[in-house]
């Protein structure tokens, strides 16, 4: 794990994916920004590469996370994705291996290695609780597992397939405790998001649900609220711990 300042649960994962760039993502960018500090918790917002820079700039709470890495050092690579260039470019983590862009095994974890050498944090995609038990094994510092069926639809995998996320917070606690284990699948509700937390997870996320809502800000704003109560239900402890 390469550990991130400012990286705890619950966090709230915003994947851009292609449903918004330039002047776009950085509004969004902007607002996000405000809930985090307003409710101090940890988001997580994945722009596109070409977006890094202009979010970054704009933004002093948000987690930036670039969508893709290649594992390949500086040099020959036309077309690559250069942990450095995102690094440099304002990115402190990035995702790998999501269902829309899947890698190898040897390339997740060549990839992890690539995103720990420059001091990015790594949230790395499963698509099976097995699956993330055997990423885990890598040490990335936080594992989206989400059944991709479900990802993009209205059906939220907390009411459709709650046995997958109780067994991927399982599987993964046995292995490393420290790893925060999200899901997101189906998730275009502030219901939704109550429902997740509820199964156990570190985190939860929306793309399509906030990114194709009549009012993407508002709607972001509902679920990044619920997660926060959700979590203080569950976790009483943890307001008290902020306070001191």
């Amino acid at each position: 794990m390469g550990g991130l300042a400012g990286l705890r649960a619950p966090v709230f994962e915003i994947g851009l994916k292609g449903y918004a760039y330039g002047a776009e993502a950085v509004r969004l960018a902007r607002a996000a920004d405000e809930l985090s500090a307003e409710l101090g918790v940890s988001v997580v917002f994945d722009p596109q590469a070409v977006d890094i820079a202009a979010v970054a700039r704009a933004t002093r709470n948000i987690l930036v996370f670039a969508q893709h890495i290649d594992p390949v050092m500086p040099g020959r690579g036309v077309g690559s994705v250069l942990a450095e260039a995102v690094k440099e470019a304002g990115a402190v983590g990035v995702m790998l291996n999501h269902s829309e862009r899947r890698l190898t095994l040897s390339d997740i974890n060549r990839s992890i290695g690539r995103a720990r050498e420059v001091g990015l944090a790594t949230m790395v995609y499963a698509d099976a609780p097995e699956e993330a038990a055997a990423l885990a094994m890598l040490g990335p510092d936080m594992i989206l597992a989400e059944p991709p069926d479900l990802i993009a639809t209205s059906r939220s995998a907390a009411t459709e397939m709650r046995g997958f996320v109780e067994r991927a917070v399982e599987l993964v606690g046995r292995i490393d405790p420290r790893i925060i284990v999200m899901c997101g699948a189906g998730v275009q509700s502030p219901a939704d998001v109550a429902a997740m937390m509820a199964l156990g997870v570190g985190g939860t996320g929306s793309s399509s649900g906030i990114l194709r809502a009549a009012d993407p800000i508002a709607t972001m704003r509902s679920m990044i609220i619920a997660m926060h109560r959700a979590w203080l239900e569950l976790h009483p402890t943890a307001a008290t711990n902020d306070r001191g």
